[in-house]
């Protein structure tokens, strides 16, 4: 896990005891070098070499920090360290380490996946190639072969004339050929070989290029330079210069290994990816807010096949407490729902098509997650005008009734197809009346949103099998691998979800347990699973008339107080249900993560597990329920004592 350790550095590095533990002097140099101890004087000189880089690091350490080193701390994160100053001036959120070892998780897959498409592309490329070769080398044969003879000069005649016309290399290595025919075959064959393994044969797959677009301490560049195998240059950006001052201090304090990978600088974000266009394989948006503004520009600056990670942490805007502010950011009205969690993530997905489309491009989405306090979605970005037009069939309207849970999706767009050609229309619409045809209430509107799938559940499993298989290298490993397992099992082509809870909440009755509902769907011939947005979600594509005849079919068995004749629940249950439900336990009622009891949800790890204070603004009392009293006090107590010493030095 997260932890902050140190001891008293040499020179003048000393670290505050209260809050660090010891920490191994030597551990600032152990991917500075690397050493292979086989005799005494070798390990004499690794010894000197150690001294004298610990001593370098210390001396650029204190020359490039104006103030008390006391008052940094080293804080390690997997296989990186950084130096957090206790002022807050530069950004740092520990609980965003579920976000940065997922991130890894799946940069590592995207690695994986780039060198097998590159194989695959290649090994059809080679086999076009050969084939268009046997294509030539037959034609040139039927035009070449000479016509027989029954002279008996005619093969020594002909030999006579290849080898005159033929460079000794070439009779050399086709000697054992007879006749020009024969020859011309052979040697023309040997020379498509040739360029096909010096051309396009031998093209090399260059590492991945990293572009972190906000790094703040660069604490996220540092591990993926440090964790990830295969990974190129990783370029950090910030327009805050004591931001991008703290990046290069920490780069230079992970040794060797960061120094060669990961460069800083101090620019804005969006002017340097418009003028990087399709330069980065991958991507990182985490802002602290709205990735919005940054939308535009990264999805020009990401390759053609490559990634895009991006981190939305303004959930109040997406969940619907100010659907103005959200459908001026991100182009959809939010509907305040239960699923609300989930429709912020497929409002994110849409606002990214929208930009990637203005330059025919579109996205794929690989992973989407919604963790802590924000939503993380990782899409690939591919260049086509054609694929382009399928757009609108990934995009729907979502109508929910303002009386009962039931909502519906209104697609944007159909296809008809005829033969060979496809023509894009616009969808059939309404698909619901004016009155909620449940409860008789009316039906808000909201969106558009992705009603796509927003997993690849081949790459779930993938990265769910690598994290697992080096759960030591993951802090966060019991988190993501919960998170990972339950959307493993999620149904991928049913948007948003529905709750028990609030299903039994309008019809004012007793729930029954989850397993029981379950198999009353799947009774019925439905499917249905969890979601990992919320362990009392449920989705299934039974349609919203099924869920409540099943629910009507429960009441009848646990009967509920009478109601006022014009509420919600009254007017459903006053309908009889046209399918009869069977609660008999069905074997896929359970999960198999379920079945074998593995933990899908967990408590956070500590108490104000969630946003902090932005970089810069001064800590006051009233931050308590962001940073807990011990945090503000401690913050408080550091500013008393350094007033006597700013009146001193007056």
């Amino acid at each position: 896990m997260l932890f902050a350790e140190g001891r008293f550095l040499k020179l003048q590095l000393k670290l505050s005891t209260s809050t660090i533990t010891a920490i191994n002097r030597f551990s600032l140099l152990k991917y500075c070098s690397s050493f292979s101890a086989i005799t005494t004087e070798q390990v004499n000189c690794q010894e000197q070499q150690k001294e004298h880089t610990l001593n370098s690091i210390l001396h650029y350490i204190s020359s490039t920090m104006s103030t008390d080193l006391n008052d940094y701390k080293i804080i390690k994160e997997g296989e990186a360290e950084i130096l957090m100053h206790a002022k807050n001036e530069v950004f740092y959120n520990k609980t965003q380490v579920n976000n940065r070892d997922i991130s890894i998780a799946v940069l590592r897959e995207f690695i994986s996946r780039r060198e097998q498409e590159h194989e695959a592309t290649l090994s059809k490329r080679k086999k076009g190639t050969q084939k268009a070769t046997e294509n030539e080398s037959v034609k040139e044969e039927a035009e070449n072969v000479p016509r027989e003879t029954p002279s008996e000069n005619h093969e020594s005649n002909g030999k006579r004339e290849v080898e005159e016309n033929t460079s000794p290399e070439e009779l050399e290595a086709c000697s054992s050929v007879k006749g020009s025919a024969k020859i011309a075959e052979d040697c023309s064959t040997a020379g498509e070989q040739t360029d096909l393994t010096e051309g396009k044969g031998q093209v090399e797959l260059k590492p991945p290029r990293v572009l972190e677009a906000l790094s703040a301490s660069g604490l996220r560049s540092l591990r993926y330079a440090r964790e990830v195998e295969g990974i190129g240059q990783v370029v950090a950006l910030d327009n805050d210069i004591v931001s991008v001052e703290a990046c290069r201090r920490n780069i230079k304090f992970n040794g060797s290994v960061a120094i060669s990978k990961v460069e800083s600088h101090h620019v804005d974000a969006r002017v340097y990816m418009l003028t990087h266009p399709k330069e980065f394989d991958v991507v990182d948006l985490d802002p602290y807010g709205s990735p919005s503004v940054f939308l535009d520009s990264a999805v020009q600056s990401v390759a053609d096949g490559g990634i895009l990670m991006c981190t939305a942490t303004d959930m109040a805007v997406l969940c619907g407490a100010n659907g103005e502010v959200c459908y001026s950011k991100y182009g959809s009205y939010p509907l305040r729902g239960k699923y609300c969690h989930e429709m912020a993530l497929r409002i994110l997905l849409a606002s990214i098509e929208s930009h990637a489309n203005r330059y025919k491009r579109y996205i794929v989405p690989v992973l989407s997650v919604q963790m802590d306090f924000y939503v993380r979605v990782f899409v690939r970005i591919y260049t086509s005008a054609s694929a382009m037009k399928n757009t609108p069939l990934k995009l729907s309207y979502v109508y929910q009734c303002t009386g009962c849970d039931s909502f519906h999706l209104q697609p944007i767009g159909r296809t008809i197809s005829k033969n060979t050609s496809v023509r894009y229309l616009p969808g059939y619409g309404p698909v619901v009346p004016q009155e909620c045809s449940d409860c008789g209430k009316k039906f808000t509107m909201g969106g558009p949103i992705w009603s796509a799938p927003i997993h690849d559940q081949d790459w779930v499993g993938s990265i769910l099998a690598d994290v697992k298989s080096m759960k030591n290298r993951y802090p966060a490993y019991d988190r993501i691998s919960a998170v990972l397992t339950t959307i493993s099992e999620e149904l991928t082509d049913v948007p948003l979800f529905l709750s028990l809870h609030n299903l039994c909440a309008t019809l004012k009755c007793t729930s029954p347990s989850a397993v029981m509902f379950r198999s009353a769907v799947i009774n019925a011939g439905y499917c249905i699973s969890g979601t990992h947005v919320n362990p009392l979600g449920l989705k299934s594509d039974a349609p919203m008339d099924v869920i409540w005849d099943i629910m009507r079919c429960w009441v009848k068995n646990h009967p509920v107080k009478a109601q006022p004749a014009d509420q919600p629940g009254s007017v459903i249950l006053a309908k009889e249900p046209v399918l009869q439900a069977s609660f008999a336990r069905a074997i896929s009622s359970l999960s198999k993560a379920q079945a074998k009891k593995v933990v899908r949800f967990l408590p956070n790890p500590e108490r104000h597990w969630g946003p902090k204070l932005r970089a810069g603004r001064q800590i006051t009392s009233k931050h308590v329920s962001l940073l807990g009293p011990a945090a503000v006090n401690g913050a408080l107590n550091h500013e008393d004592d350094e007033e006597p010493k700013k009146s001193e030095v007056k």
